[in-house]
Order: structure tokens, then sequence, then C-alpha cells
């Protein structure tokens, strides 16, 4: 029997009923050969953090940007930390924390450089909108590995693809994902913003704190306990009404304050101005794109337009923030300036 082997059938003796059982996996798009040490969804976690988009992660810009100081989170940091409090929640409820981990670590791989104010500038670019979930699913189905795509499993892909508020993934381990991003992400902006100074701690309303918690750490462990609580032994993730009712809150607060605050809308505005004028001169320039991607639009009747202009998505999508402001300096800054 193979490492892989003892491990499935840890998985089916001691995981819970509601669990996702790597051997019960719906498979991949194309069939490959079993790995003697690692299951299913361990290699897909061990294939997204080996990939170039994961890599990107530490240079995109998760809600400020360019902070000046070295404890903003990136999108990376952001991912790792979806990973850490999905991972407890999976092991306190005996979940697939194989399953769980590679959902998480994938999650935002789609995301444009300069956070949401990226996002929106693709989104009011692009026909048909532009998702960072979709995004992430195009990258490990069809960028990443030269064309080839990652070939992960189909609960994985769903993870990913079903991450947002909106969705609904069919595991539950995409469920606590979903959850755990908002945990992460909610908190740690509160963090960053009071860095930043754009709020205090006093800002944020007291009925929030008095429920939650005055630190991070606090509301991270009541969220998370409270979560494992309600969830013990049922095939569902949730918390408690109250405190899903207050957690809204505080995401409709750090909206209202943070991620749409008038204070950096000049900012905002440069970042999608310069995001538009990119993706003008590439639809225009084609030839100017990457020889690999212009290479795969070639094999793909690339005369067609939507084939353009998904290539020109792509590539952009894909940019960190410093090289997407090198790209821009380099096209529309006379070069004398730049030194």
């Amino acid at each position: 029997m193979t490492i892989r082997e003892q491990t499935e059938l840890q998985e089916q003796q001691h995981l819970s009923p509601y669990a996702t059982k790597s051997v019960e996996t719906k498979g991949r798009k194309h069939p490959m050969q079993a790995c003697d040490l690692r299951t299913n969804f361990q290699k897909d976690r061990d294939r997204i953090t080996h990939s170039k988009a994961f890599r990107r992660l530490m240079h995109k810009t998760q809600v400020f940007i360019s902070p000046e100081g070295d404890h903003y989170r990136t999108r990376l940091t952001h991912t790792l930390e979806v990973a850490q409090i999905a991972r407890t929640i999976a092991r306190a409820l005996n979940l697939n924390e194989d399953l769980t981990e590679a959902i998480a670590l994938g999650h935002d791989l789609g995301h444009t450089p300069f956070g949401h104010t990226g996002e929106d500038a693709l989104d009011s670019l692009v026909a048909g909108g532009f998702r960072h979930n979709i995004q992430s699913v195009r990258i490990v189905e069809s960028l990443e590995n030269n064309g080839a795509g990652l070939n992960l499993t189909y609960e994985v892909l769903d993870g990913i693809l079903n991450h947002r508020t909106e969705c609904t993934p069919q595991t539950l381990e995409g469920k606590i994902v979903q959850i755990s991003d908002k945990i992460a992400y909610m908190n740690h902006d509160i963090d960053d913003a009071i860095r930043a100074k754009l709020i205090t701690q006093s800002d944020i309303p007291c009925h929030i704190t008095d429920t939650l918690g005055q630190t991070s750490i606090q509301r991270i462990d009541l969220l998370v306990r409270n979560l494992v609580e309600t969830s013990m032994g049922k095939n569902d993730i949730t918390l408690p009404p109250g405190l899903a009712q207050v957690l809204r809150e505080l995401r409709s607060y750090l909206f209202e304050t943070v991620y749409v605050n008038q204070l950096h809308q000049k900012e905002r505005n440069k970042i999608q101005g310069m995001l538009k004028l990119l993706y003008e001169h590439y639809i225009s320039n084609p030839e100017e794109l990457p020889e690999d991607i212009c290479i795969r639009m070639q094999a793909s009747q690339g005369a067609d337009d939507f084939e353009l202009t998904r290539a020109v998505t792509d590539y952009i999508a894909g940019m960190t923030d410093r090289f997407a402001m090198k790209r821009f300096e380099e096209i529309f800054m006379p070069a004398s300036w730049s030194h």
C-alpha cells in the first residue's frame, strides 16, 4: 500500500461523513497517473503553490495602493491568512483539510494589479465584465504551464469559482474558504486602515466591537469558534444568525469608510486611467504583447476580436502593481523623464 493509499484510507475511516474524500473526487479534465505520496487534493495544493500566478500575488495590492511601509497586507499575505483560518476550521470540523487548503491558496489567483481598483477598471473595459474568481479559474485551466493549465480536480475548481459571497460552493470545504475569506479580509483590512490613519479604533461602531471584539485577534477567534460550534455535525457551514448579521454590518462599514474612501478617489482615478490606457494600447498594438501570448493567439485564430480582447485582458490582469507601472512608463513617458 502506497503512502497516498494509506492517507486515503485514513480519510475514509476518520473524516466526517460530510467531508469530501480524495478518492471520491469527480476527477480532472485530463486523467493523470496517481502519485504514490500525495492525494489528488494534496497534488492540487502543490501545483497551485508552485505556479507563477501564485508567486505574483506577493506584488499585488490587497487594498492600499503602493503603501509606504512593510506591514500592509498584499494579496499573497491575505491568501495565506485565509488558508490558515480555513485549515483551522476544517480540522476542527473533521473535514478535508487538504482540499480546503488547495481552494484557499488558489482562490485569488485571478486578482488584477491594484486590488479592487484594478478589477473595477477591467470590469468597465471588457465586454461582459471582469470577475476575479472567473479569471482565477481561467488561470488554472488555460493560462498556467504555458497554456496547458494545472489540470486541477473538479472540487478545487468549484471552490475557487464560487468563493464570492453571491456564490454557493458544492463542498463544505469550499464553504469554509468562502467565509474564511471574509473573516480574514475584514479583520486585516481594519488593521491596515488604522495603520493608514483612514480610521481609528474608536470609529468602528460600538455595537460591532462590543459583539465581535476590540482587536483582530479577538474577532477572528470569536468568529472561528462560533462557526465551528454552529456547524459541528451538520452538512453546512454557518455562523449564528446574530453574528452573521454583525459581520455583514462590519462589511458595509468597511465599504463606506475604507474601500471607496473619497480621500483616495484621486489615486483610484489615476490607476483606472493608467490601466485603461494600457488596455487600449495593447488592443491597438497586439504585436507588442509577449511572444507566448501572440503564439497562443495565432494558434486560436488570433485575428478574431474576442481572442485579442481576451489576450489583452489576461495580460493586464496578470500584471503586478510595479510591472503595470513600469509598462506604463515605458510606453507613455519620454525616456528622459524616467531617469
